[in-house]
């Protein structure tokens, strides 16, 4: 398997003497076989600015850094597929961070490319390319001239065609789950937020945060435009929000009014559900789907990343457990990194954490972050590193009754209430 990598142009190579490394945290490990897939539908290969290639030199039985003004290159996954290693590269310069993606290591093998993956879920509904652009700036158009008050599909609009953005395309193409943004401001402080960055981060936010409060009728026209599907999806909670439930009385009453005129559909929150009392009055006014995003269960390294602002670990777990107790199909949005989330103590904690709530799914999604920093500021491995393709294993054979997935999805009709 041959290491690939990139020109200052971002010309993309493999080269025949090196074979290709990855990285498991700070740690250079060697790829296997059965780590590999070929290079998935929707899938983008990218260099790693700053960085150089490490490959493996036959001749010298070493690892060694490619010459050369060259860079590392990698994957980035489309939803579906869980990363299992990152490329294998040093930075050039230590000060510098790449930008908030998730890399995955990509290898050069009997004439095509591969990638350190494993599919978790189907990825027909958020592969990029089943997305017409074409159709959907007619939809667009056609929202924005029905809704012309409405500042969420103005702001949508944006994010659809600006950003590319699934979810809200979604929400023009009357499709699968749809975007509902409500919340400009957050009761955490993410050290990896796309939306939000402080100026002395170092950090770019690759999107632009919603900075108004919608009304409750601008959230109720979306709402009752999408919900017109037995299997649709409405969700607040977006990339380009805050925390959807500071905002919420208007989700409650939206909800309320929503489900006074029509049953169709799922209403989901994708949340950190640190604020339990706002969470219980959002789940007892319908919610059908909650998604809380987590990167640990273990206090020390969620607090470490996302800096909670006026609750812990512990809330969020008492408003899955409530949730999950009403009848809400509840999951988690798992932020994963190799090298960290496959770590003896993180499986443990979150073994235990999913029994605890009743979870039902597992949202397996790459953290997109810069690795040094990151790797910088949560706590040392205590464990065995078992490897992302074990850790698999581990949750598949610990949690029987666990989906392990990749977004969410609409539930079998016995788990609802």
């Amino acid at each position: 398997m041959n290491l690939v990598y990139a020109d200052e142009q971002g010309n993309v190579f493999d080269h025949p003497d090196f074979v290709a490394l990855g990285r498991s945290g700070d740690m250079i490990v060697e790829i296997m076989e059965e780590e590999l897939i070929p290079l998935p539908n929707g899938a983008t290969l990218v260099s790693l600015p700053f960085t150089r290639p490490i490959g493996f030199h036959p001749d010298t039985g070493e690892m060694q850094v490619m010459p050369g003004d060259v860079q590392a290159v990698g994957a980035l996954l489309p939803q579906g597929f869980t990363r299992l290693c990152l490329p294998g590269y040093v930075k050039a310069d230590k000060n510098e961070k790449l930008p908030l993606f998730g890399y995955t290591a990509v290898v050069w093998k009997d004439g095509q490319f591969y990638v350190t993956a494993e599919q978790c879920d189907d990825p027909e509904k958020w592969d990029p390319l089943n997305c017409d652009r074409g159709e959907l700036g007619i939809q667009v158009e056609r929202l924005l001239a029905k809704y012309p008050e409405n500042r969420l599909y103005k702001h949508l609009s944006n994010c659809a065609l600006g950003y590319e953005c699934l979810t809200s395309s979604n929400t023009f193409l009357g499709r699968w789950e749809g975007a509902v943004p409500v919340s400009y401001s957050c009761n955490a402080g993410c050290f990896g937020c796309i939306s939000d960055q402080p100026d002395d981060s170092g950090f770019v936010a690759p999107q632009t945060r919603m900075n108004f409060k919608p009304t409750v009728d601008e959230v109720v026209e979306i709402m009752l435009e999408h919900l017109r599907e037995p299997d649709s999806i409405i969700s607040f909670g977006q990339g380009c929000e805050g925390e959807p439930s500071t905002q919420a009385r208007i989700i409650v009453e939206a909800m309320q009014r929503v489900r006074s005129q029509t049953s169709l559909g799922y209403i989901n929150i994708n949340t950190n559900a640190g604020l339990t009392d706002y969470m219980r009055a959002i789940v007892d006014a319908g919610l059908n789907l909650m998604r809380v995003s987590t990167i640990s269960a273990l206090d020390d390294h969620y607090n470490a990343y996302y800096k909670p602002r006026g609750y812990t670990l512990k809330n969020v777990e008492k408003s899955l457990k409530y949730a999950s107790d009403k009848g809400v199909y509840t999951s988690i949005n798992y932020l994963i990194f190799p090298g960290v989330t496959d770590r003896e103590e993180e499986i443990e904690a979150m073994i235990g954490f999913v029994k605890r709530t009743g979870l039902k799914l597992i949202q397996m999604r790459n953290l997109n972050i810069d690795p040094e920093s990151y790797l910088s500021i949560i706590p040392k491995a205590q464990g065995e590193i078992y490897g992302m393709k074990q850790m698999l294993e581990i949750f598949r054979e610990e949690l029987p009754e666990v989906v392990i997935g990749s977004y969410t999805h609409v539930p079998p009709a016995a788990l609802l209430r």
